[in-house]
């Protein structure tokens, strides 16, 4: 277990004799305002970590977290965030790095909790070694995920029980709009195409965007592309294969203010339904690329281009 202090480093040693014995030397509960109480333990990517105090210094270098910790109730704990956490607007953006995290720039943010991505896990041994508490999350997979990781901030901030609400109001949101699109399609089941990037990577269904389709009724056609099983998730099409295919449906998930007129015009594209029909769809890329609060907006807005393109 990690044990997340706040203790000057000359005082750690003592403060985990005590805690190793479990006893008198545990600091009194501290029940925070907004339902959490202190210390308390929760389980991040690298195993169970204890936070003894409500942090009031937070800094986000995830996106995605940044979205769930203002979601919860916890954004007026958040002192710095990533330069990519745009969203929501008050969130206090800086250019602190998500990717490559700068410890001696995060620790002049004076941080009582950082929270970092798995990709960013390196720095996190750096940062407890001068006693900077830090959380790091998992991409999620699924749905559930997310609503964990909602769950998870909530205990870690002490805002449990407002994260706890907004993480059931997420997932029922989800559950309507999953139901509702299921009893307007029917037995039908477009096909779709989701594009990463345009070298033509897609998405199957086991990845957390593919989930979006499925649970929607949606067929995907990168399921059944060459090598799917052995791509993690994320295959790479052929022009032809799609073609083949004949989606009812295309996602475009990346920038460009072309991007959809040049797939467009791609050779025998014009052949296929979802261009013949007008049901090339370019995603908002923040929305379609983090799994915080705003995956409702994604799950909506595939709904709508699916129930569109059915002529519902």
């Amino acid at each position: 277990m990690r044990i997340a202090r706040l203790a000057p480093a000359a005082l750690l040693p003592a403060v985990l004799v005590l805690t190793g014995c479990g006893g008198g030397g545990q600091p009194a509960e501290d029940k925070a305002d907004g339902g959490g109480a202190f210390p308390v333990t929760v389980t991040d990517a690298r195993g169970d970590v204890t936070l003894d105090a409500r942090p009031e210094r937070i800094v986000s270098l995830s996106p995605t977290s940044t979205e769930m910790l203002f979601a919860i109730g916890a954004g007026d704990q958040v002192a710095a965030a990533d330069e990519y956490s745009n969203y929501p607007e008050e969130a206090p953006t800086t250019e602190l790095s998500g990717f490559t995290p700068n410890v001696e720039a995060i620790a002049e943010e004076d941080p009582d909790l950082v929270i970092l991505a798995r990709d960013a896990e390196a720095s996190a041994d750096q940062l407890e070694k001068i006693d900077v508490p830090v959380l790091v999350l998992d991409a999620a997979q699924t749905f559930d995920d997310t609503y964990a990781q909602m769950r998870l901030l909530g205990e870690a901030t002490g805002n449990a029980e407002e994260a706890d609400a907004a993480a059931g109001e997420v997932e029922a949101d989800m559950e309507e709009i999953v139901a509702e699109t299921e009893e307007k399609l029917g037995d039908e089941s477009p096909t779709v195409y989701h594009e990463v990037d345009e070298g033509m990577y897609s998405a199957t269904s086991d990845t957390f965007i593919g989930q979006v389709y499925s649970e929607l009724g949606l067929t995907n056609i990168a399921d059944r592309a060459e090598g799917a099983a052995e791509s993690g998730g994320y295959p790479q099409l052929s022009p032809e294969f799609v073609v083949e295919e004949d989606p009812d449906l295309i996602f475009v998930a990346y920038p460009g203010g072309d991007a959809v007129s040049e797939l467009e015009k791609r050779d025998a594209f014009d052949t296929v339904t979802a261009v013949k029909e007008g049901n090339v769809v370019q995603f908002d890329e923040d929305i379609a690329s983090r799994w915080g609060p705003r995956i409702v907006d994604l799950v909506q807005s595939v709904s709508d281009a699916a129930l569109a393109a059915q002529g519902s």
